[in-house]
């Protein structure tokens, strides 16, 4: 009875990520850096069936995922996008520099809403919001495809992603708070039909050095 596989992989860098800017669900492109990365992406993945592919909204995600169909030689394959796994809307900080934003408001302010659970910026959303959309169109449209044995690739965001891996791997708020997902790093996920993780590994990719951060409890 095959095993169905879950992998997960954050978009390359994307302009705002290099000029340091809160991007949320403002779309913008991949750097060439980016680029490179979901290729190197592909690289890894290059052995691997896929299945059927999922990614959100928004421009960075899409092209990465582009890139890594390509990169595998599967480009046929059907590609399912919606805003539930958008990254997280920052709200009125989108667009403006992190340095700057805590200049303006304080650096404890700026820590507050990016590193906390359920505090939100001005009019955006905080880890806890973006989980409740994020999981249950896991639940709803992602796992049936894994439980019926079917390998599942999702290109989407460092929260939207974070959320994810929170559900899957029963962490609470303090964990996926510890816990990082590196640009274009496959989370990979096998699992059986009971939806139990049989195996999980992070790869990182090659002459790399790992982003990808897991919690200490």
């Amino acid at each position: 009875m095959k095993l169905g596989e879950l992998v997960l992989i954050r978009h390359g860098q994307s302009t705002y990520n290099l000029e340091n800017r809160f991007t949320g669900w403002k779309d913008v492109p991949l750097t060439e850096l980016g680029k490179r990365e979901a290729f190197e992406a592909a690289e890894i993945l290059k052995e691997k069936k896929i299945d059927i592919a999922f990614t959100s909204d928004l421009y960075r995600a899409q092209r990465t995922l582009d890139i890594i169909l390509e990169g595998i030689e599967q480009t046929e394959i059907e590609v399912i996008k919606n805003q539930a796994l958008n990254e997280r809307d920052y709200g009125d900080l989108i667009g403006q520099n992190k340095k700057e934003v805590a200049k303006k408001f304080g650096k404890e302010q700026v820590r507050i809403w990016r590193r906390s659970y359920d505090t939100a910026p001005p009019n955006g959303e905080s880890l806890k919001m973006t989980a409740e959309r994020a999981i249950p169109y896991l639940e709803k449209e992602i796992m049936p495809k894994i439980l019926d044995g079917k390998n599942v690739l999702v290109v989407a965001h460092g929260n939207s992603l974070r959320a994810i891996v929170m559900k899957l791997k029963k962490y609470s708020p303090e964990q996926i708070l510890q816990t990082e997902i590196g640009w274009c790093e496959p989370w990979i996920f096998e699992m059986n039909r009971e939806g139990e993780i049989i195996s999980f590994a992070i790869t990182p990719r090659p002459k790399s050095k790992s982003m990808s951060k897991l919690p200490e409890f």
